[in-house]
């Protein structure tokens, strides 16, 4: 009887090692491991629950001076607290790629990181995009939730881009005085999933999470995001522009509203509850040499998508970018498509007339 092919030699024989199967340590091969990102999802979701409680430790401990102090500039100012996060990273991703190597890329960290320590970078499956600590500003000062961003994606190497990520999870770091906490989830093609946890009870419950299904962005969010000094009369042109022309003006009246959260997994997470209707970050556009956003901010992107939020790049094409730290990224999310037929073309219409976008 012949072999299968995916089956390994008998005691004896000789097999040769697949070119994307790692050997392993003396030269033997051991069985590859089975089965696709999703068995990532559990020590995934355990990683993140970790750096959560890390972080939130470290803010119950230490001051805001302390957690506030510059400790960095690897594409974006590193501060204290930000090294926490980190650290809980790279001791929960140690742990997972006992199993099989994994090849790390993360905002703080060496780009690539091989774990286990020694492995290479072409024997790893799976490439992880992630951020520990998205939204350092408003929790450090303790104004606002940040979270914990990951997305996979098989290995490319460096030709590897957001749109190969085909599980994405993230998680919120609540404030101190907040007790419930939300994770949310998504593999390629099978939805959005979330769960509450409440720290208080230490236990789980599904959450449901509904996008908005308004046709209008009157009365609701809207925003053009401008969170740091610079170009902010152009952007904040354009949105005016954008609300001047959809919706009717009335005397005293707001016609409608933005949320400035320095967070681009967070305002994700806002498109998603339903919170927001439209999010525009165009800062590449218009200062590039300012602080913009960056992919390993948009790595759980795919949990957006499968939840049915839109998300674009400013001239309307899908969004996409590089798996890497460094790369600028300009996106706009509409939280249906009714939203999108109504905004987009008033968008790219004051884009092309500012000169901000190529013509065609």
């Amino acid at each position: 009887m012949k072999r299968r092919r995916d089956e390994p030699a008998a005691k004896g024989g000789v097999m040769k090692r697949r070119r994307d199967e790692p050997a392993a340590k003396g030269g033997v091969m051991k069985r590859r491991r089975r089965g696709g990102a999703e068995r990532l999802l559990e020590p995934i979701q355990s990683l993140h629950a970790a750096i959560r409680d890390a972080v939130v430790e470290a803010c119950a401990r230490q001051a805001t001076e302390q957690l506030a102090q510059p400790a960095g500039d690897e594409g974006d100012t590193i501060y204290a607290i930000d090294r926490v996060g980190e650290e809980a990273l790279v001791r929960g991703l140690t742990e997972l790629a006992r199993a099989e190597p994994v090849c790390l890329v993360a905002e703080g960290i060496d780009d690539p990181l091989v774990l286990p320590r020694g492995a290479r970078e072409r024997d790893c499956r799976w490439r992880f995009l992630v951020d520990p600590l998205d939204g350092t500003r408003g929790l450090m000062y303790q104004k606002r939730s940040a979270w914990v961003l990951t997305g996979v994606a098989p290995n490319r190497g460096t030709a590897t881009r957001l749109s190969d990520v085909v599980l994405a999870v993230q998680t919120e770091i609540p404030l101190l005085k907040q007790h419930l906490s939300d994770q949310l989830w998504a593999s390629r093609g099978k939805g959005m999933q979330a769960r509450r946890w409440n720290r208080l009870s230490q236990a789980s419950e599904p959450l449901t999470l509904h996008r908005s299904r308004a046709d209008t962005i009157a009365h609701g969010f809207a925003t053009l995001v401008r969170f740091f000094p610079g170009a902010r009369d152009i952007l904040a042109a354009i949105d005016d522009e954008i609300v001047q022309t959809l919706v009717q003006p009335e005397p005293r009246r707001a016609a409608c509203f933005e949320d400035q959260y320095a967070s681009t997994g967070g305002e994700l997470y806002e498109l998603m509850a339903g919170h927001d209707r439209f999010i525009a970050d165009l800062r590449p556009l218009v200062n590039a040499a300012g602080l913009c956003c960056h992919p390993y901010d948009l790595c759980t992107a795919l949990i957006a998508l499968e939840a049915g939020v839109i998300l674009t790049d400013a001239a309307g094409a899908p969004l996409d970018a590089p798996f890497d730290l460094t790369s600028d990224v300009a996106w706009v999310g509409y939280a249906n498509d009714s939203l999108r037929r109504a905004i987009e073309p008033v968008l790219q219409g004051a884009l092309h007339r500012r000169g901000l976008l190529n013509p065609g």
